[in-house]
Order: structure tokens, then sequence, then C-alpha cells
């Protein structure tokens, strides 16, 4: 939908565009375009969102990890996911301030289904095996996504991504570690990682979200490009990842559960069967196989420790 804007505002977003052009940074008190606050604030809130939604898959194998080691190491990662959360939503919070909501706010909009959580956060984990691949092949689609905008236009986002990213790269060497381990294991343990590669490969293709399509107009991933927050779109992310991680999977001895994919030599992309995006559909609305229970597990995590957020808010107003 058109924005409609006055002269002030058009001379102002005239200026604005210059200064992104020209590789600039926009801070959270520089004046923006309506349409920029808006695609930072559903882009950074659902990213801050997502990472503590995301830890909740882990989370479940965190008693079931097969070893003190193995434990130790899952319970590192989720505290990690948690902190990124916090330090996103603290990003996200600055541009929701001039608009009048709160942090809270945005947990609200979480529990009542308007804002919504990574597609794929929303699968069940079934075996210790896909602890193994979330954090190898989900946290490596994450890598590629947050390096796609470590240039981001906006100043706060940039900086939180940087040190996200970092952290992000062990997470990714922790799941790989298992996979390894779980593939060169035995006969068990090799079929227990293959079956969680089948059950999750349609999760990791939608990770990007489906392509442009030229018959919808201006898509979301269209408006984070024009600004400069993201340089890439889904299908390219999608074909970055699949060069950086076929003959990884390939190699510990998996095989692709798709019997089409093949790398066409002339284009030097993948060619692939498409996963279901009305399925997809079905699950950014929270009608995934997991999307109501960790819902309401976060809601019920949010509300037990109440207590918490207003001891630390009467603290605060005595400057303890």
């Amino acid at each position: 939908m058109a924005v409609v804007v006055n002269s002030s505002d058009e001379l102002k977003h005239k200026e604005f565009m210059q200064r992104i052009e020209a590789g600039e940074k926009i801070e959270a008190s520089d004046w923006m375009p309506e349409e920029y606050r808006t695609a930072l604030i559903k882009l950074i809130s659902m990213h801050g969102i997502s990472e503590i939604m995301g830890a909740l898959p882990e989370k479940e194998w965190t008693p079931k990890a097969p070893s003190l080691y193995r434990k130790l190491g899952i319970m590192a990662k989720v505290q990690d996911e948690m902190g990124h959360g916090q330090l996103l939503l603290r990003v996200a919070e600055d541009l929701i301030k001039p608009l009048g909501k709160t942090r809270e706010d945005l947990m609200q909009d979480l529990f009542k289904g308007d804002l919504k959580f990574h597609n794929v956060f929303h699968w069940k984990t079934e075996s210790w095996a896909d602890a193994g691949l979330i954090g190898w092949l989900v946290d490596g689609a994450a890598i590629i996504t947050q390096t796609n905008m470590l240039d981001a236009s906006y100043a706060p986002y940039a900086r939180a991504l940087k040190r996200i990213a970092a952290e992000e790269v062990f997470h990714a060497q922790h799941g790989e570690a298992i996979s390894v381990a779980l593939a060169k294991g035995t006969k068990e343990q090799k079929e227990m990682l293959q079956d969680a590669l089948n059950r999750w490969w349609p999760a990791l293709l939608m990770f990007f979200g489906p392509p442009t399509s030229e018959t919808t107009g201006t898509s979301k991933q269209d408006i984070t490009i024009k600004y400069k927050i993201r340089k890439n779109t889904n299908e390219d992310l999608r074909q970055f990842y699949l060069t950086k991680y076929i003959p990884r999977i390939q190699g510990i001895g998996l095989t692709i559960p798709d019997e089409t994919i093949y790398l066409d030599s002339e284009t030097k992309n993948w060619v692939y069967k498409q996963p279901d995006w009305d399925y997809f559909k079905k699950i950014i609305s929270n009608n995934g196989p997991m999307s109501q229970q960790r819902l309401r597990l976060r809601k019920i995590s949010y509300e037990n420790n109440a207590w918490v957020r207003e001891a630390l808010g009467l603290n605060s107003e005595v400057g303890i």
C-alpha cells in the first residue's frame, strides 16, 4: 500500500534515501520514514522473539542429553539464544518507543498472534539427532541470514548482529560436532541422524521464506532491500545455503531427502523440489506441529516470572 507523505516529508525522505545510498548508518534518534521504521520493527521484533522461541526445541532435549558434556554444551547454547533475544528486543524497543509501545506490548503481541516467530521453530523435535541438526543446519541457515544484514543501514541492528553472528558460529560448530559423532557412531545412530534430516529438510528449505512472486507486488524482502537493511533475496540466500551445506551433509554419509535435486551446470543454481508453501503459510499462522505448545510454554514462563520484572521495576525507581 502506498504511503502518503506531505512535501516536507518528501524532502526528508529524499535526504534519507541519499544517506542510505551513500552508505551512511541510521541511528534510533534519526528521522526515518514510517515505512522504514515499520519494516525494522517487524524484522527485529520477529528476530528477537524467534531467538527466545528458538531456544525451546533444544531446551526440550537438555534433560535428555546423552552425557554431562553434551548437557553443558546445549545449556550454554540455550542461554546464548535467550541473551540474543533480549539484546534484539532492546533494539526493537528504541523503535517502538516513539509509537508509545514497550517490550511488554511485544510479548503480548506474540501471545495474541500478532507477532510471529520464525517458521522453523514450530517443528517438533523427536530425537537427540534433532538437537544436533538444529545447531548445525538451522543455526547455519541463521548465520547466512544474519551475515546478509551485517552491513544493515540501521546501525543498532548491525551492531547487535555482529555479536550474535559471532556466537552463532560456535552454535553451528556445536551442532556439527553432535551430528558428526552420530554419523560416525552405530548403525542406529546413523539412522537416527538420517531420519532427523528427512523430517527437517522441508523446514530447512522454508527457513529463508518463499521466493518473491512477480504476481504479488512489492514484498517484505523488496522493502528491506530497498532500504539496504538486507542485500539478497530469499532465493539468493537459499542457494547460498544449499551450495555450502549439501557437500557437507553428503560428506558425513547422509542422503539429501530429495531425489530430484541437482546443480544446474549453466546457472550454477540448485534445482530442488519445492516445499509445500501452503503449509508454510499454515505454520506461520501458529498452526504448525508445536506452535501452540511452545506459545503456551512461553506464556506460562512469562506469567510465572512476572514478580521478577516487578521487583526490577521497583528497584529501578529507588536507584538500585
